[in-house]
């Protein structure tokens, strides 16, 4: 539940950040009249991303055994791909996303209302479809059996909290320090993405398209029950699984090392060098001229 209150809590804010920043920028400008087309943009989009989740659901109940875990995993797979690329995404260019959107929106103010609703439908839009997906997995990666709806609950209240602290951003209510929020979000939801991977993995060794379904890299189900309170959090969190096959573990460590180590240096930068050690002066150099800009 942990897991799924977070990436709805972060997915949905990246969408109520996109929504306010387009709302206040028509108010602040004087464009109040172009609001409900920005808003029927926004409610086509939420209905796309809903039916789309509802077709993640419902879509593949009616296939074999197996065509439902080979579609699981690579749903799963391409979740993890894509919510990989929104973390660097918005690692890189959330500093420059208002001046981004409002000059989009200017743009498809020039050229009508129909232009507003699909700028406010695409920019809103693939945040939904991004975050439908990508929750679907997570709840599929962290349900402890088919009627479990924790998941579900879980990314429910995060989307209800995005929402708030959306409007609360938008109202000034609030301030939040969004560069970091997300830079430590994003080292999170590596680690839960890493679960997804792993779990998207073994759908399809079960679907027998991948081999090593039975060759365990490990089986710590005596130590960590999967029933237990602490085997139930580290499966909720991190998707963890007591029994684990070895191309799982390999999976999960060839994501992790080189996604956090290229986030990291991208969100927080490299080491810093040192700066360089001002020369000392010998008795018969001149002594050193002070800049004009110092002190």
């Amino acid at each position: 539940m942990v897991a799924n209150y977070l990436i709805g809590l972060r997915e949905g804010l990246e969408a109520a950040l996109v929504v306010s920043i387009l709302v206040a920028y028509l108010v602040r400008t004087d464009r109040r009249h172009l609001l409900p087309a920005l808003w029927t943009g926004v409610g086509v989009a939420a209905a796309v991303s809903l039916a789309f989740g509802a077709l993640l659901t419902f879509g593949p109940s009616g296939l074999s055994f197996e065509a439902q875990e080979a579609i699981g995993g690579t749903l799963s797979v391409v979740a993890v791909g894509l919510i990989t690329w929104m973390i660097f995404w918005m690692a890189r260019t959330a500093r420059h996303l208002k001046a981004d959107l409002q000059h989009k929106l200017d743009d498809a103010v020039e050229a009508g209302k129909r232009a507003v609703v699909v700028m406010a439908l695409l920019a809103v839009g693939r945040e939904g479809l991004e975050t439908a997906l990508f929750l679907w997995a997570g709840a599929q990666a962290t349900s402890g059996s088919d009627g479990d709806v924790t998941p579900l609950l879980g990314a429910a209240l995060g989307l209800a909290t995005a929402v708030l602290v959306g409007w609360l951003l938008y109202r000034g209510a609030v301030r939040v320090d969004l560069r970091r929020f997300f830079a430590w979000t994003g080292a999170f939801l590596v680690l839960v993405a890493a679960g997804v991977l792993s779990y998207g993995v073994h759908d399809l060794q079960e679907a027998g398209i991948l081999p090593g379904l039975h060759d365990l890299a490990f089986d710590v189900s005596a130590t960590i029950p999967p029933t237990s309170w602490y085997g139930t959090l580290l499966k909720g969190v991190l998707n963890f699984s007591p029994a684990t096959t070895k191309v799982e573990a390999v999976a999960w460590v060839a994501f992790v090392v080189p996604t956090m180590w290229f986030f990291v240096r991208t969100t927080w930068g490299g080491p810093s060098r040192p700066a360089p050690s001002a020369p000392v002066p010998s008795a018969a150099s001149p002594a050193p001229v002070a800049s004009p800009a110092a002190g």
